[in-house]
């Protein structure tokens, strides 16, 4: 399937100072946020305060699943009000009615390169467990998940907590992840597609090498929590994979969930018809239903 015909019509608009969630305002300027509990808080972490925002369900009761979720951006960028942090976080913990605990993880720059980012994520896990009651939580029933970079460090996070033997989630959601260096290759038929992306939406080559470079502060010897999928994968958690059709990243969820596969831990995936990376920053409209499925699929993941 070519590019969604909607996205299409504005991708001339989206540049480096303009993301696709801002090119399609017109439509997406209507969307309210479902009525759900917002908390800030922040907890102390391996280098100074983490903030996070919770998310409950007006009248949330106990023992409800939970999940940590953490927005996209490269590691280099993005916070918890875009649109693939406040807006999932906030329909996921509407329905089916989850407590979400949203991470603003310290950003990779010269001075806090890996494991920087994923310090202050393994640490929000361990307090989210240790919290899940007084949150209104399971704590046998907690997940994590997020987008893209987000995914990447969730994944490492598992990783890590196996690695330590410390608590497990039950269930990891991975949106459109970056998981592997270097990114396995595009299939072929996606090329015309791709190219008709603007710089900002595109995984070239180039882009991987410097994305890595700006997370690891190198592009040799890349440690296996930095990039779950270049590692061992056995031990994780049954894992739920949205897939942006046209996306280079694409290839790297993919590969993901034939590794995990191969280990016997059960694997679903969706894939977002149309979509390019990072759909999740837009808000879901009607004139753009995959959205919307996407956002469904984790929440089905969640019941």
């Amino acid at each position: 399937m070519p590019i969604d015909p909607v996205i299409a019509a504005r991708l001339g608009s989206v540049t480096d100072e303009v993301p696709l969630g801002e090119a399609l305002q017109d439509l997406t300027a209507r969307y309210r946020m479902p009525d759900v509990e917002i908390e800030d808080r922040k907890i102390d972490g391996p280098r100074g305060p983490i903030r996070v925002r919770l998310y409950r369900p007006i009248g949330a009761g106990s023992a409800r699943r939970g999940l940590l979720w953490l927005h996209g951006g490269g590691w280099a960028r993005g916070d918890l009000d875009m649109p693939e942090a406040h807006v999932v976080a906030a329909e996921l913990a509407a329905d089916p009615g989850v407590v979400v605990a949203s991470v603003d993880y310290r950003l990779a720059t010269e001075t806090s390169r890996y494991p920087v980012p994923l310090d202050d994520v393994h640490t929000s896990w361990r307090w989210f467990t240790n919290a899940a009651d007084e949150l209104g939580a399971d704590p046998a029933r907690l997940a994590i998940g997020g987008c893209s970079a987000g995914a990447n460090l969730a994944a490492g996070a598992a990783v890590r907590a196996r690695d330590e033997a410390g608590a497990m989630p039950s269930a990891l959601l991975l949106v459109y992840p970056f998981l592997h260096f270097p990114v396995p290759a595009s299939p072929d038929d996606l090329a015309a597609d791709l190219t008709a992306l603007p710089e900002r939406l595109r995984f070239t080559a180039e882009t991987v090498l410097s994305l890595t470079h700006g997370y690891v502060g190198r592009v040799s010897d890349i440690p296996a929590h930095a990039m779950p999928g270049n590692g061992v994968v056995a031990g994780l958690p049954p894992t739920h994979i949205v897939l942006s059709e046209i996306d280079e990243l694409r290839a790297s969820g993919e590969l993901f969930a034939r590794q995990l596969r191969e280990r016997g831990i059960p694997v679903t995936t969706m894939l977002a018809r149309g979509m390019p990376h990072g759909h999740l920053n837009v808000p879901p409209v009607g004139e753009l239903p995959e959205i919307r499925r996407s956002i469904d699929f984790l929440a089905a993941a969640l019941r």
